[in-house]
């Protein structure tokens, strides 16, 4: 087995700012959190995964700031997804922290407290995947699981700004990769803290919204309006930091365009499921992948068909018992 790679060092990326990678169980590697300082204490964008690992890495990457996890105030999460949410219950445990969420991403924890092999079934069995797939899958499944999450304390909608003393960050809502992702834009610093929204190299899936959503249509209209911003640089919470954003926009709106063309192509050419539609628009054979990368290359296909049927080229039957979503050209 091959070392592992050090994750990047606690940065200082403007006076006051801090960047500390927080490890993660899998990839990716890390997650950035952000420490802003204020004179009543630290707070922190992102949190980590709620295990011991990401719980040590934070811890010494503050320590390695002068302070530590019970000095936090607060804890501004762009989304609800576990790397980023998972260790705010703990933090504000320990601290007695505020943690603040959209509220479209608090009403998502409900769906993350039940059994996730459960929801991989009705995944691939809403997107036609083969009997042989989805019965394997569903003999991991234990349905009735349920786990606690914690809850936020407070709820920021879009344009609202989180209490951080000292700094004017405003919430600005882009859905896609979540229902209720949040970026922050401090206009005074011109830093853009973009979450999983915006990424330096690699576009994020979409999340979950079954047949009757379109997150890549929000995504897309999220990307127009962070056009609207003239950001001196981004901070995401994977990869790197980046300077220029308008390019890294127009390439994001490349790619998903690109993907909806293949869609559009596949259903011409008489695929009719999300299964069948990613079996001729992925380079390797689906039945080759499994578990959560299978999920989210079906989850991101739907998307597509969505989005596509928002647009008014294809029509769609929901799914129904026994029988998956189905799309079909207009003309």
């Amino acid at each position: 087995m091959a070392p592992q790679r050090p994750l990047p060092p606690v940065e200082e990326v403007r006076p006051g700012l801090w960047s500390v990678p927080v490890p993660l169980p899998g990839l990716p590697r890390y997650v950035v959190v952000y420490v802003l300082e204020t004179p009543r204490g630290p707070y922190v964008i992102d949190s980590g995964w709620d295990n011991d690992d990401s719980y040590a890495g934070l811890a010494r990457g503050l320590a390695q700031l002068g302070t530590s996890i019970a000095e936090i105030r607060g804890v501004v999460v762009t989304h609800a997804h576990f790397d980023h949410y998972g260790l705010a219950g703990r933090i504000r445990a320990e601290s007695g922290a505020w943690v603040s969420l959209h509220p479209l991403d608090a009403e998502v924890l409900t769906l993350w407290e039940t059994d996730a092999a459960q929801r991989h079934v009705d995944i691939l069995a809403a997107a036609g995947a083969p009997d042989a797939v989805v019965e394997a899958a569903a003999q991991l499944a234990r349905p009735g699981r349920r786990v606690e999450l914690p809850r936020p304390d407070l709820l920021l909608e879009d344009g609202e700004r989180p209490p951080v003393p000292g700094w004017n960050l405003r919430a600005v809502w882009t859905p896609g990769h979540s229902p209720g992702h949040l970026c922050f834009w401090d206009e005074d610093r011109e830093l853009l803290f973009s979450g999983d929204h915006v990424l330096p190299r690699f576009p994020v899936g979409m999340h979950d919204a079954g047949y009757h959503g379109d997150p890549l249509t929000d995504f897309l209209g999220a990307l127009d309006r962070l056009e609207e911003l003239d950001p001196d640089e981004v901070l995401p919470a994977h990869e790197h930091r980046f300077t220029d954003l308008a390019p890294r926009l127009a390439a994001l709106r490349e790619h998903h365009e690109g993907k909806l063309a293949q869609a559009m192509g596949a259903v011409r050419d008489g695929a009719s499921t999300a299964w069948e539609v990613a079996s001729r628009t992925t380079r390797r054979p689906l039945e080759s992948v499994s578990g959560f990368p299978l999920q989210s290359l079906l989850v991101d296909t739907t998307a597509c068909l969505n989005a596509l049927r928002t647009r008014g080229e294809l029509r769609g039957e929901p799914p129904r018992r026994g029988r998956p979503a189905r799309w079909f050209p207009t003309a």
